[in-house]
């Protein structure tokens, strides 16, 4: 137990699981401070179980730690019970390996995963006593605050409040920033002028030094450099290498059960696929795997390191992993002895592989998820999905075939050119999958036992740097409507009671959206709802959107301006001053054909032009099924 703790015991027994804040978990790392010239807090913003489940942390924690001159500590959202402990009390917010407060460390870092986690990023900075906005830290008495993850990629709606965003995967420019970091500090260089070198790291966007003019009708007309020399786009910076490329080996083991509580192997990075709606689609893009024979050594020593019950193949598309069948083969035998159970997350229904499935004998049988993301084949057209009717039937019968009889489908409502037909096309579905059960599993050999599908339905939100970027959303009330037809349809089928049908918040969905293509103007909006008691929005039972609303109007913001309209070709988006690697020309070419309801060939057929072979790496340089297109680049 740390002989240093920031809470009394007091305190903790008061509150629910106060194994969140205590640390000195397995494998977490302790430093001697002398030996250190900087301490990084590494925060996700949300409960502790969440963050703790997050891969990203994981491997630059582990990285950050490798360097002697580092530091890096882990910090959560608070949970409201101790939220309000240490607001009553005046606790400053603690990193938890030393306990020290997060004021005292030299940089505070955000993976920015979700955009309802927005709020908690001001209740880190509020209880740490930090200054919510980068224009009041102005020396060098509080820490660099730096950002990373998917949400970065539209990073105006927060931008006031972040010194820095890193643009990319973090493994490759961090060191630099911390040799700036410590160069700077020994010349007496100002904060400014740090954030002012720093812009030149690859990757790194300094948002105050950028300036923002908009039109009349509220879009934007220009975002420039303020500062002469620094870039006018900031590129995506990834690894181009995943097998010599940091991965922990000693991950830090939670006390209490986490989401995701297993090891997490990455197979790989980027998909090949191209659907429409689909946001890391395109931010990770290109593909690269690791080879199977690094992860046989990595998956080895997390075993040994862990002592976990579970391992997890982890990427976009984990059917798509070239090296699958080996790498399988391997863990059978290594698993096996050690009672170890094997997870396949991410299948795609359309390559779902029985002769795979079946080697993994200790996989729970409990239930597949496959994605159909439509209900008609032209919507699957639209949105590029490129999974057709007769793959999800196929797909059904293999898992039928192999012992499954619960099967989950995930939907999404709202797509641009959605019809009726099409959300009718969703209870079609789900009926022929169980009838598809009766045809295929004897009544012998049902042991008793009936299939059970469940159809969840997300609502459409159009996300930055995707072909829909340009696409309209609906509105809370039009999405309910839209589920409220779904039920129906299901209703109306023969095999309804086999059939279990849920779908997300609406009015969250449209929160998200709003954030999700926002600009600056909506910093003054999140912080005023903080203020109002806005914490936890992706937790619904803490959701405000009655708040939210009033705050809107309060502020004279049209919160449909950035959902509900259908974008011009030439506008200008607030994210255009980033460069995810996928060009807009690209984007907008996709977006043009899925109007068609065409689809376009996925990476491993043909080169569609998108921009990622300016990497060099992955499959963008591998041979192609189909004759490569060879657009420009």
């Amino acid at each position: 137990m740390n002989e240093k703790l920031a809470l009394s015991d007091d305190i903790l027994l008061s509150c629910e699981k106060p194994e969140r804040y205590i640390g000195n978990e397995v494998n977490s790392v302790t430093k001697d401070l002398k030996d250190v010239k900087i301490r990084f807090a590494f925060c996700f913003p949300d409960v502790y179980e969440i963050g703790m489940s997050h891969l990203g942390i994981q491997i630059l924690y582990g990285m950050f730690n490798s360097y002697d001159d580092v530091w890096c500590e882990r910090v959560y959202s608070p949970w409201t019970d101790m939220n309000q402990v240490m607001r009553e009390n005046k606790i400053p917010l603690f990193a938890l390996e030393s306990q020290d407060p997060v004021k005292e460390f030299d940089f505070l870092g955000f993976t920015l995963q979700y955009e309802l986690c927005y709020t908690n990023i001001l209740q880190v900075l509020d209880l740490s006593g930090i200054p919510f906005t980068s224009a009041e830290r102005t020396d060098w008495t509080y820490p660099i605050v730096i950002g990373g993850g998917p949400c970065t990629y539209n990073p105006e709606p927060i931008a006031d409040f972040f010194d820095i965003f890193y643009i990319g995967e973090g493994e490759n420019h961090y060191r630099a920033l911390f040799d700036l970091y410590e160069q700077c500090k020994a010349d007496g260089t100002s904060r400014r002028d740090f954030l002012i070198k720093a812009a030149s790291i690859p990757g790194m966007y300094i948002p105050s030094l950028y300036e923002v003019k908009y039109k009349e009708d509220g879009t934007i007309e220009s975002m420039l450099p303020t500062i002469e020399g620094i870039p006018s786009h900031i590129t995506k910076d990834i690894v181009t290498d995943l097998d010599h490329a940091f991965y922990p080996s000693k991950p830090v083991v939670p006390f209490i059960k986490a989401t995701q509580d297993r090891i997490v192997l990455e197979v790989m990075r980027g998909c090949i696929r191209g659907c429409r709606f689909c946001q890391a689609g395109q931010l990770y893009r290109p593909k690269r795997e690791k080879s199977h024979e690094v992860l046989e050594k990595q998956a080895v020593e997390l075993l040994k390191n862990t002592g976990y019950e579970e391992i997890s193949l982890s990427s976009l598309s984990t059917s798509d992993y070239e090296q699958l069948p080996q790498l399988l083969d391997f863990l059978l035998k290594e698993c096996g002895s050690k009672h170890v159970n094997i997870s396949l997350p991410s299948l795609r229904i359309d390559n779902f592989s029985l002769d795979v499935m079946s080697k993994v004998q200790d996989i729970k049988k409990s239930s597949l998820t496959f994605a159909a993301e439509a209900g008609s084949q032209r919507l699957r057209d639209v949105i590029n999905k490129g999974v057709t009717e007769e793959d999800i039937i196929r797909g059904s019968h293999e898992a039928f075939l192999g012992g499954w009889n619960k099967v989950k489908f995930y939907f999404m409502l709202g797509h641009p050119w959605e019809t009726d037909e099409d959300i009718a096309g969703i209870g079609e579905i789900c009926n022929r999958v169980a009838a598809e059960y009766f045809d295929t599993v004897p009544k012998e050999k049902r042991n008793g036992q009936s299939v059970e599908i469940t159809a969840s339905t997300s609502f459409f939100v159009p996300k930055p740097f995707t072909p829909f970027q340009w696409a309209p959303m609906c509105r809370p009330e039009e999405f309910l409507e839209k589920a409220a037809k779904t039920k129906a349809g299901i209703r109306s089928q023969v095999n309804q009671k086999r059939i279990k049908y849920n779908w997300h918040e609406a009015n969250a969905s449209m929160l998200e959206g709003v954030f999700a293509r926002g600009d600056r103007k909506l910093c003054k909006a999140i912080l005023r709802a903080y203020e109002k008691g806005c914490i936890y929005d992706a937790w619904g039972e803490y959701f405000k959107y009655d708040v939210w609303m009033e705050t809107f109007e309060e502020l004279g913001i049209d919160p449909w301006f950035y959902v509900s309209r259908t974008r011009t070709d030439d506008e200008i988006f607030p994210w255009d001053i980033l460069d995810c690697g996928v060009t807009k020309s690209f984007l907008l070419r996709e977006w043009h054909t899925s109007q068609q309801a065409k689809i376009s060939k996925n990476c491993a057929n043909q080169c569609m032009g998108c921009g990622a072979r300016q990497y060099g790496v992955g499959v963008c340089m591998e041979p192609k099924t189909d004759k490569d297109v060879g657009y420009a680049v």
